[in-house]
């Protein structure tokens, strides 16, 4: 998230926060998508962290990007840690250990999602290179251990790196060391928004394998194809999973904020400050009974600033955020969106999604979202393994984009765009079982040419 949402309209009743939701159904034909991805930096000579400090350090890498775009800078305490395009909508920000996150501007197609990747790479290319910094698409730092990287400059991150051990095992792993490719994508009415919701969930296991692209810890492989999935298992369960009551009767934006009301929040902003009320409900908060701050009820800032901060498997704001998959390489990077804009945004398609969807129960979902991480295409439910859904899925994608006829200059559809999965379809292996392959020959044991071959 580039920045934290600044609306101070003071809340008064859940019904609300409901209408909150609510208020983000549009008509298909205003159907957009946001692709939002990190990357990670490092520095090209000795493939080592990049400070946030000094004059080649990930904050004179933003000034350098403000000057190019025009952008208008996100600033706290004095350290630029964003910016954000007041025309079309994108914006880049950081991460905590400095991966370098665009969140692109709502697009009509895939091709413009495309063209806007291609555009933000080179732009970043353009100021990166002269400061003596390339970026990496791996799901997870490939060499470094966690004392080695850097904290960002943002006061919720200060917040964050304190509770998180409180809560889980790798919570500070996942702030420091992984990266995500993310995409978001439109609902049109309550029961549409559910209807995704519930196909994303059971099916975001696909995506994880598709894209599980994170072997490797401090220069060794971990055991998974998807190391970033496997440490969101035990991040902090109160705000991560697979959320199985969103599939229970009932289920609608009231339940989601229901929900949302009694996961713990980190922080409250006023002004720039960032006040820690780790561990406290939004719903103590709204009752006016947060110890950190007395009698006060939150804003809508407030309240979207804490939707940001609940990290299942898709998440619901006023779109649907799909966050199974691991950063990749910019050339698979389009894919993910093509993958679920072709099973969400055709109706033909999200039905034939939500028959394959339906057949499992909460167990044997998480059940297979346990398994993913390590075994890819091999994790099974019931009798069938992930690849031969993976496959039904692809096809049902390939079907969606084609019927959404949006074309491109050369007279191609969107379905382009899935060539990279179709390739590893066809090889059978994930992202991640063709670098363990290289790992165990061509690189000789070392991750070093992850650094060149995987990089942007």
């Amino acid at each position: 998230m580039a920045r934290d949402q600044i609306d101070m309209t003071p809340l008064q009743s859940r019904d609300e926060l409901v209408a909150w939701l609510e208020a983000g159904a549009k008509p298909s034909s205003e159907f957009r998508i946001g692709t939002e991805h990190e990357k990670t930096p490092f520095t090209l000579q000795g493939h080592d962290p990049v400070p946030y400090e000094g004059s080649r350090g990930i904050g004179a890498l933003l000034e350098g990007m403000q000057l190019l775009l025009g952008w208008e800078p996100i600033m706290e305490q004095g350290n630029i840690i964003g910016l954000y395009d007041v025309t079309g909508g994108g914006a880049i920000s950081l991460e905590p250990g400095g991966q370098f996150e665009l969140s692109g501007a709502p697009v009509e197609t895939v091709h413009q999602t495309q063209a806007e990747l291609a555009a933000h790479l080179a732009q970043v290319k353009e100021i990166a290179t002269p400061l003596g910094i390339g970026f990496l698409g791996l799901g997870m730092t490939p060499s470094w251990s966690l004392a080695q990287i850097p904290m960002m400059p943002k006061g919720r991150y200060r917040i964050m790196r304190d509770y998180m051990p409180k809560v889980g095992r790798y919570g500070l792993d996942m702030m420091f060391r992984t990266c995500t490719v993310q995409t978001n994508l439109d609902f049109s009415s309550e029961s549409d928004m559910v209807k995704k919701l519930r196909v994303s969930v059971a099916l975001q296991p696909v995506a994880t394998a598709l894209f599980a692209n994170s072997p490797f810890t401090e220069g060794k492989p971990n055991g998974f194809l998807s190391y970033r999935s496997e440490i969101w298992r035990d991040t902090d369960n109160a705000r991560a999973g697979m959320i199985p009551w969103a599939f229970e009767g009932g289920m609608g934006f009231e339940r989601w904020v229901d929900y949302a009301l009694d996961v713990p929040m980190y922080f409250v902003k006023r002004g720039e400050n960032y006040i820690d009320v780790s561990g406290s409900s939004f719903r103590d908060f709204f009752d006016g009974r947060n110890n950190a701050i007395p009698g006060e009820r939150p804003t809508l800032s407030d309240w979207a600033n804490h939707l940001s901060t609940i990290f299942p498997e898709v998440r619901l704001k006023r779109y649907l955020e799909m966050r199974g998959a691991d950063g990749v390489p910019w050339t698979r990077l389009p894919a993910l969106s093509a993958f679920w804009v072709g099973l969400l945004y055709d109706d033909a398609t999200l039905d034939a999604a939500w028959d394959i969807a339906k057949r499992w129960n909460a167990q044997e979902r998480q059940a297979w979202r346990d398994d993913v991480s390590r075994l890819g295409f091999k994790a099974r439910i019931k009798n069938h393994y992930l690849f031969e859904i993976a496959k039904e899925c692809l096809m049902l994608a390939h079907g969606g984009l084609r019927r959404r006829g949006r074309i491109d200059h050369f007279g191609r559809d969107e379905s382009r765009h899935l060539e990279p999965l179709d390739q590893i379809l066809d090889s059978g292996r994930s992202p991640a079982e063709e670098m363990l392959e290289k790992f165990n020959g061509a690189w000789a044991g070392s991750v070093e040419p992850a650094y060149s071959e995987y990089a942007f």
